[in-house]
């Protein structure tokens, strides 16, 4: 006796997906367009790990409030601190972007002091065991490196894809992905969202699991056709259709995974919490509405002669009793 008889996902759902491609693909558009715009305009809010700024570590003498401390701080003025427990609940880190032109250890000493003053109490009195000024040029090589990160897992998708399937198939899912990245950081320049590597480490795993839907549909795309004789309109709706029930149950897992970490990892992973249920919204999305109407438009559109098996698998094929 079945438990849940009513299903959410039909078995076999047989949804038109294809008709709607080039609204699908006007809409990708414009999103992308006020992402870039967004990140051209206002820019991003970058955190202390990209512009460098004062770091102090307290000692409280009982376990501290980290909220508290935090609306202490943005009552004192400094709204963009991050703070962040290390060891035991006793010991917080605090990290502040310093004011313009005031990159030096007097004005880190400064800050440091104004900070104690904000948060010691006569209840839970707290003590500075160390402060420091980090320089903007460690920014930068954070920054670098987060651009060649990029730069290595997009050239990896891409041999990737085009050596397990075609070119056309590993331009269409870079686009998909780098929409999907895009979209995410649009929305954190928009917002004026602090963007630190918390939030870089949620647009990488943002890609990851873009592309592993995509692959998902172009692998049953690839196995449909050597079983089906259809259009490959018909045939790319088909096999969206037959991922989508998988589709969807993987991403809402992942989804409660990441709402989990949004709710109770505390302030400091919020940014990443929030780029990962954001990606994994529009990731869905795109690898039904986006990725296989690419390979039906301009030189991305796939042909029967794209889709014919290699030679290899013809061979692996003819081996088989």
């Amino acid at each position: 006796m079945k438990l849940f008889p009513l299903h959410l996902i039909p078995a076999s759902p047989n949804v038109n997906f294809m008709r709607l491609r080039w609204i699908s693909i006007g809409v990708a558009i414009l999103l992308a367009v006020a992402a870039s715009a967004a990140m051209g305009i206002k820019g991003f809010n970058y955190a202390l790990d990209f512009t460098g700024g004062t770091l102090v570590e307290m000692h409280f003498d009982r376990p501290a409030n980290v909220d508290h401390v935090r609306e202490q701080l943005a009552t004192a003025g400094y709204e963009g601190a991050q703070v962040q427990t290390y060891g035991s609940g006793s010991d917080l880190l605090v990290r502040l972007q310093t004011e313009h032109g005031q990159d030096n250890a007097a004005a880190s000493n400064a800050a440091a002091k104004a900070v104690l003053e904000a948060v010691n109490s006569a209840e839970n009195p707290a003590h500075i065991t160390r402060s420091e000024f980090v320089g903007p040029q460690v920014g930068k090589d954070l920054a670098r490196n987060a651009v060649w990160a990029l730069l290595f897992v997009i050239i990896g998708f891409l041999i990737y894809i085009a050596f397990r399937f075609e070119w056309k198939f590993a331009i269409a899912a870079i686009l998909t992905t780098l929409h999907d990245v895009l979209i995410v950081a649009g929305f954190f320049a928009f917002t004026g969202r602090e963007f630190d590597l918390t939030v870089l480490a949620g647009l990488l795993s943002v890609m990851g699991f873009s592309i592993n839907d995509t692959i998902v549909v172009f692998d049953r795309v690839r196995e449909n056709f050597r079983n089906l004789r259809v259009e490959p309109v018909e045939l790319l709706n088909r096999s969206i259709n037959q991922t989508l029930s998988r589709t969807i149950i993987t991403s809402f897992v992942a989804f409660l995974s990441a709402l989990a970490l949004f709710l109770y990892g505390g302030g400091s992973l919020e940014g990443m919490a929030l780029s990962q249920m954001m990606g994994i919204v529009i990731g869905t999305i795109s690898s039904i509405f986006i990725a296989c109407p690419l390979l039906t438009i301009g030189f991305l559109k796939v042909s029967k002669q794209d889709l014919m098996p290699k030679a290899k698998d013809l061979e692996a094929l003819a081996r088989r009793p």
